[in-house]
């Protein structure tokens, strides 16, 4: 979207269309007993946060007169994002959040416009994820129809967010209208994910277009033989529950206990391996994460094609296929558009078919990843001698997907 001077957020007037301007100077009831104060030195920011309180009192002051749920209320924004019931009521006289809110902010207009930064049961003032979620939902078609406000709004948000590594982009559209996500700038892979083929363990799908104007593919043989992930993305990346959840649809096992649908796909994806033994420790050792931490955290996708040539490579002249490789040994979908692809080398890929070394086939795997990493893919290489069966090739797995987890984290 443009921003030129004219679409620019103006800090002398401080103005942006606004749906619901209120009067800002009511006061949160309960802000002083339950640490709500508009005060930044007040606040306790986790370490991993990059949002700065400078940047958030940024924030705040410029929506001052820009109603942050819209066209909805305040109880209708909020569900989009939690759950209400859930959450504890700091007004004793009710039970949940849903309530208080409804109370304060529909039937009586007592509390504040910008409480909402400052309620800690929202986590606005600790969380850049709560926050960054929280601001892209304001963007949203549901919530805002004026496409200019839109623009404007999201034309401040950018640059306000921008000093702390963030940034509100486009990644999809309803009616015509941009629905938007927040991601760290200069992370995550643009566009949004339409395909997602893999776990193959047979011959090669065979895909066409069925609407090539819109990018709508369909496998027409050998189907049976790759998994096809067909629903959106969501904003929190691929998890483990999305992956099985998925998969007692598509196998008739909604009724099924959770830990037979979870072993029954583990069973599927290591199958796709083949008699790939390194490659297998990896998808054994991420599978212990799943029994420890839970099934939220994101899937590990085996064998995923990335790349997409109709023909197999025996159809080409020796060396003259277009495509250096199609699939990725694993992917990782997270948050923020951040797809982490690993592999595993064996010596196919610097050795040629006599077992001698093949610069070229080493150079070309490497250009690939540059190409990989430039469109924003993080790309990670295990040596096939790193991973034999010992005590210390588990250790070194279960080290790197700790470390992975921490580096994205925040």
């Amino acid at each position: 979207m443009p921003t030129d001077a004219a679409t620019r957020y103006n800090w002398s007037t401080n103005f942006f269309p606004s749906t619901h301007y209120r009067d800002a100077s009511r006061r949160h009831p309960a802000a002083a007993s339950h640490g709500l104060a508009a005060t930044p030195g007040r606040r306790t920011i986790a370490i991993a946060s990059r949002i700065t309180d400078v940047t958030r009192r940024r924030l705040m002051e410029g929506l001052a007169t820009t109603a942050w749920s819209g066209v909805l209320n305040e109880v209708e924004f909020l569900d989009r994002l939690y759950d209400l019931n859930a959450l504890p009521s700091i007004d004793s006289r009710y039970s949940n959040a849903r309530q208080d809110i409804g109370v304060h902010c529909i039937a009586n207009y007592d509390w504040p416009d910008d409480w909402i930064f400052e309620d800690e049961r929202f986590d606005l003032a600790t969380s850049d994820d709560a926050l960054v979620r929280f601001l892209a939902e304001m963007l949203h078609p549901a919530v805002r129809t004026n496409l200019a406000e839109v623009e404007q709004l999201h034309n401040f948000l950018n640059q306000t967010l921008i000093h702390d590594g963030y940034e509100i982009v486009q990644v999809d559209a309803i009616s015509g209208a941009p629905v938007f996500a927040g991601r760290r700038i200069g992370a995550g892979v643009a566009g949004s994910m339409k395909n997602l083929f893999f776990a193959a363990d047979g011959p090669k799908p065979e895909i066409v277009f069925s609407d090539a104007l819109n990018n709508d593919v369909r496998v027409v043989k050998n189907e049976e033989f790759c998994l096809v992930y067909d629903r959106p993305l969501a904003a929190h990346g691929l998890t483990w529950a999305d992956l099985t959840n998925w998969w007692a649809d598509s196998e008739g096992l909604t009724e099924a206990h959770a830990r037979e649908v979870s072993r029954s796909l583990y069973r599927r994806l290591d199958r796709s391996l083949g008699d790939n033994n390194a490659e297998r420790r990896i998808l054994r050792a991420y599978a212990d994460r799943y029994v420890r931490l839970g099934d939220d955290i994101p899937a590990l996708v085996p064998q995923v094609y990335l790349h997409y040539d109709p023909y197999t490579r025996a159809h080409h002249v020796p060396g003259a296929a277009p495509l250096a490789r199609q699939r990725m040994d694993f992917l990782l979908l997270l948050p923020q558009r951040i797809r982490i692809v690993i592999e595993c080398d064996g010596k196919q890929h610097y050795t040629d078919e006599t077992g001698r070394g093949d610069s070229q086939r080493y150079a070309d795997m490497v250009a690939e990843d540059r190409e990989l990493r430039l469109r924003g893919y993080e790309v990670y290489r295990f040596g096939g001698a790193e991973l034999v069966d010992t005590p210390a090739a588990s250790r070194r797995l279960a080290m790197f997907f700790d470390r992975l987890a921490e580096r994205y984290s925040a």
